[in-house]
């Protein structure tokens, strides 16, 4: 299966270079990025700032991967403060997060458990559906008409990395 789409790893130095503090092993050329996450993800410290520092749009992403990472992520958002939404929802999968003003304290879980969950923004939907992916059980995720708006296809394209998910159609 082949997905149309360029990626410029240089406009993601902030998440890589995140990535590599947690100990993870990057690979890159000029147009892809090789993650190797077979090894558990450490504790991150993330503090989200303009370009080029780390962004606010991956700050949700980012705290899916803390909830199960080893140790005590401490993560600061200085952008939008609204951007805590998904933290609830990350709750009722397991995540261990405390909410402190712009200040997220989310301690490492060895597993999240599968529940249903709601998207909430477009962000967050992504986070909900990485959590999913590494939750032991069944998850399901409401409203995903957000994910819509800026990821075609991630179905299909999470479940060709090997991710079993499926869409069906939601109620009216």
């Amino acid at each position: 299966m082949s997905f149309a789409s360029r990626l410029h790893p240089e406009h993601q130095v902030a998440l890589l270079d995140l990535l590599r503090q947690g100990g993870l092993e990057i690979e890159q050329g000029e147009d892809w990025i090789k993650v190797d996450g077979r090894r558990r993800l450490k504790a991150l410290e993330v503090i989200t700032a303009p370009y080029p520092g780390f962004p606010t749009d991956m700050q949700a992403q980012v705290m899916a991967a803390c909830a199960v990472a080893d140790g005590v992520s401490i993560i600061t958002e200085t952008i939008y403060l609204d951007r805590f939404t998904h933290v609830a929802e990350l709750r009722r999968l397991g995540g261990k997060i405390r909410l402190d003003g712009n200040v997220a304290v989310v301690t490492g879980v060895d597993r999240l458990q599968g529940a249903p969950v709601m998207a909430t923004d477009l962000r967050a939907s992504a986070a909900l559906i990485l959590a999913a992916c590494n939750a032991e059980g069944i998850s399901t995720l409401s409203r995903i008409y957000h994910i819509d708006r800026g990821y075609e296809r991630i179905e299909e394209k999470l479940a060709a990395l090997g991710a079993k998910i499926r869409r069906e159609d939601e109620p009216a």
